[in-house]
């Protein structure tokens, strides 16, 4: 008897219509698997068979073919369990009700129970994008999936109350979440006005979360990189309804999602520089997996002690971070994953970090100094907009309790930058000053002829690369916009350029 029901498989970020086929024949018992399923499906045999059995299923004694089709496209994930399940049963004659409406994902127990899976939310949205608006899922995948408001999410945590349900033996209303109760402001343990002596530093990452811009850190050690770069999240915008989303796909993914809810901050990821470049930018032998980089999509990426990361891993962040996403092409399959992040990178400015502090003396040579210095290649520095060198902080500095800005009042002045950077770019598939191409920059970037000929200077003094001015332009703007001006004027062009004169002290020989 034939009997077929519907699932999915995910390909990096979208999810791949199934087609589950099952037929029982005469003949010695067997139980085949075919349509290109990975090992975990290729598996689901034992499982399956068991926990029918323990549901108090009779398990056929002729052969069982299951089918997954598309049968040219490679499957994977243990979401394929319980639709292969309900495929069986109704080949069986066990159900008896048309359920293919129903997208069905699930993997299952020994004992019957239906447990959950990674990347369920991902799945939901690519098939209600095919159309299909009714899902049978694990109860615990229940509440990351019901933040979707026009579908019907059915979740279930026994095979044997699934059955019932199908054969309308049991009544299951849609479960649904009241999204305000998981959209809570977060609150951090990190605030700007504790952070001492570091006012030009606190200047700096303002602009980056004003313009959505790349920082590079240069200092000695204990200045206060790492514990600066980590308050960066407390003012950068809160995330828009289809970011969290966004967000929540990749860590549902991933299996991270903790207590199962939508992501409301802004991810904040920082790898250890022994980490691989498949661990950063994502890869694997067969389905490529996201790496740290799309982990950090919307977010902030710190890459502390950045020389001391392997050089292809520095390299590799090349492509990421001027196109905002990451392909990645394997034998099995090539997708492509959101990377659009601000990469914070600290660094010391010699092996033994000393160098240029007036504190202490540097005890390295200046050839130990330049192959330090140059593992950063001049590509990647074109690539990261701001570069600031930070002094340690001095004792006065510690008890100097005069007033400083609050996390919460810069996030005030970051947010109306970028309303402005929003509206300005409404008619653009752009929101910030950061992502702006050559052709918009000439149409929204006007500059006066005062400023045009500091630009000019500048260029000329410091042997900006193209890329490199460009994106000192690109500050310009961020820099008028936090401070409410409709033009760059030339106090603008000035601090950004600053941002960028210390690659002349550290990368000129």
């Amino acid at each position: 008897m034939y009997s077929k029901t519907n699932t999915t498989t995910l390909i990096g970020l979208d999810g791949k219509l199934v087609e589950v086929e099952s037929d029982i024949t005469s003949g010695l018992p067997s139980f085949t698997i075919v349509g290109l399923p990975d090992s975990s499906i290729k598996e689901s045999r034992d499982r399956v068979r068991v926990a029918l059995i323990n549901s108090g299923y009779r398990f056929p004694a002729g052969r069982i073919t299951i089918n997954l089709s598309p049968a040219d496209l490679k499957k994977e994930g243990t979401q394929l369990d319980l639709p292969i399940a309900i495929s069986l049963l109704g080949s069986m004659g066990v159900i008896n009700f048309d359920y293919e409406e129903y997208i069905i994902l699930g993997e299952l127990s020994l004992d019957g129970r239906i447990v959950p899976i990674r990347g369920a939310l991902a799945m939901v949205i690519a098939m209600r994008e095919l159309g299909f608006t009714k899902f049978i899922i694990p109860d615990d995948n229940k509440d990351e999936c019901a933040i979707i408001s026009d579908i019907e999410i059915y979740p279930f945590d026994k095979l044997t109350d699934l059955v019932a349900f199908l054969n309308k033996e049991k009544k299951v209303k849609a479960y649904e979440i009241d999204l305000s109760k998981i959209t809570e402001e977060k609150t951090y343990d990190y605030d700007f006005k504790d952070l001492k002596g570091q006012e030009s530093l606190k200047r700096a990452l303002q602009i980056a979360a004003a313009g959505n811009h790349n920082v590079l850190m240069i200092g000695a050690p204990g200045s206060g990189k790492t514990f600066s770069a980590k308050h960066l999240p407390t003012i950068l915008p809160d995330m828009s309804f289809d970011e969290k989303v966004e967000v929540t796909k990749i860590y549902s993914i991933m299996g991270l999602l903790g207590s199962g809810h939508l992501v409301n901050e802004r991810p904040f990821r920082a790898p250890h520089h022994t980490s691989s470049e498949v661990a950063l930018i994502g890869g694997g032998h067969s389905v490529p997996r996201p790496g740290e980089i799309t982990l950090a999509h919307k977010g902030v990426l710190l890459l502390d002690e950045f020389p001391e990361y392997r050089k292809n891993v520095i390299e590799a962040l090349r492509e990421p971070l001027e196109n905002k996403e990451i392909n990645v092409a394997r034998s099995q399959a090539s997708v492509k994953y959101p990377a659009d992040f601000i990469l914070i990178a600290a660094m010391n400015p010699c092996p033994c970090g000393n160098y240029g502090n007036p504190l202490k003396e540097c005890t390295c040579s200046f050839n130990e100094i330049r192959r330090y210095l140059n593992k950063i290649s001049s590509p990647i520095l074109d690539r990261i907009d701001i570069h600031i060198e930070i002094k340690p902080v001095k004792y006065e500095d510690l008890k100097d309790d005069s007033k400083s800005k609050s996390s919460r009042e810069l996030k005030e002045e970051v947010v109306r930058a970028r309303l402005i950077q929003e509206e300005r770019y409404r008619s653009e598939k752009i929101s910030t000053n950061s992502e702006l191409n050559t052709n918009q920059m000439k149409k929204y970037i006007k500059l006066s002829e005062d400023v045009e000929k500091i630009a000019k200077m500048a260029f000329n003094k410091y042997n900006f690369s193209v890329r490199s001015f460009n994106k000192i332009i690109k500050m310009s703007r961020t820099i008028a916009d936090l401070e409410g001006s409709k033009e760059i004027e030339s106090k603008h062009l000035l601090e950004a350029i600053r941002y960028r004169s210390l690659d002349d002290k550290y990368w000129s020989n």
